[in-house]
C-alpha cells in the first residue's frame, strides 16, 4: 500500500495546523463501492516509541489476510486534535508492508468528526489516496443525541450545519463509539462497514485484533 505524498511529521504546533487545513480542501466524500477486503491498522507506545499494525481481512468472513508491523520513535507531542503527527509514520510504515489490497482502511481515532474536519482517517486516507472510515471509543467533536440501547442505532454527529459522524451503538447496552467517514466515503458507507465487521464486541472486528497484536508487539521489543 503506498502513500501517494509525504510531509514532514516532526513540525511545530502552527505547522501542523496549517497542514492540516490545507489537506481538509481535498477531502473527497462518497459512498463506497463493494467492499470485499478491509485493512485496520493501530499504534501503541512504550518509551517514546510508536509501534504499529496493520492487518487485512476479508469483510464477509473476517479471515485474516496479512499483517505487517513498524516501529519508529515520536517526534511529536501528544496533542488532542493533532495526533496524526504522533503517530502517522508508524502507521503508514506498517500499511506499507502490506501485500494485500484493500477497498478501505479502518482507524482506531476520528474522520472528519474533528475542528478542522481532519482527524486520522481523513488525514491519511488523503496521504493514501484510499477510502478511509474512523472508529473512535471517545467523542471529540460535534453535537448528538444518546442512541437507542438496540445494536445498530445511531444518531448523526452534527458541526455546524453538516454531519460529520455518527454515534454507532455496536453492541446492545454498551457505551456507543464514534463513526466518521475519511476520505473517499460517506457517513451512511462508514456506518454500514463499522456495524459489518462487529462481532459481539463494541469495537470493530479488525481493530480489536491490531490493537492487541501492538500491544504484544511493543511489550516483546523491550
Amino acid at each position: 500500500m503506498r502513500v501517494r505524498f509525504f510531509h514532514p511529521w516532526n513540525v511545530t504546533y502552527l505547522q501542523a495546523i496549517s497542514i492540516q487545513i490545507r489537506l481538509r480542501h481535498e477531502l473527497i466524500e462518497r459512498p463506497l463501492g463493494s467492499v470485499e477486503r478491509i485493512a485496520a491498522v493501530d499504534a501503541s507506545f512504550v518509551e517514546g516509541r510508536a509501534y504499529a499494525v496493520a492487518a487485512a481481512f476479508s469483510y464477509s468472513s473476517m479471515e485474516l489476510l496479512d499483517q505487517s508491523m513498524a516501529k519508529c520513535d515520536l517526534d511529536f507531542p501528544y496533542i488532542p486534535g493533532l495526533l496524526t503527527f504522533r503517530e502517522g509514520s508508524a502507521l503508514l510504515m506498517a500499511l506499507d508492508g502490506l501485500a494485500e489490497e484493500v477497498d478501505v482502511i479502518l482507524f482506531d481515532g476520528q474522520g472528519q468528526a474533528h475542528p478542522r474536519f481532519m482527524g486520522e482517517a481523513a488525514h491519511l486516507g488523503i496521504l493514501l489516496d484510499k477510502p478511509s472510515i474512523g472508529c473512535a471509543k471517545s467523542w471529540l467533536w460535534g453535537e448528538y443525541e444518546e442512541p437507542g440501547w438496540e445494536k445498530g442505532s445511531s444518531s448523526p454527529l452534527i458541526a455546524g450545519c453538516r454531519q460529520v459522524g455518527a454515534a454507532v451503538r455496536t453492541r446492545s447496552g454498551v457505551k456507543p463509539i464514534f463513526v466518521s467517514p475519511g476520505h473517499l466515503c460517506d457517513n451512511a458507507s462508514a456506518k454500514e462497514v463499522a456495524l459489518g465487521c462487529c462481532r459481539g464486541f463494541r469495537i470493530p472486528e479488525p481493530l480489536r485484533f491490531v490493537h492487541a497484536q501492538s500491544k504484544r508487539y511493543a511489550l516483546e521489543d523491550r
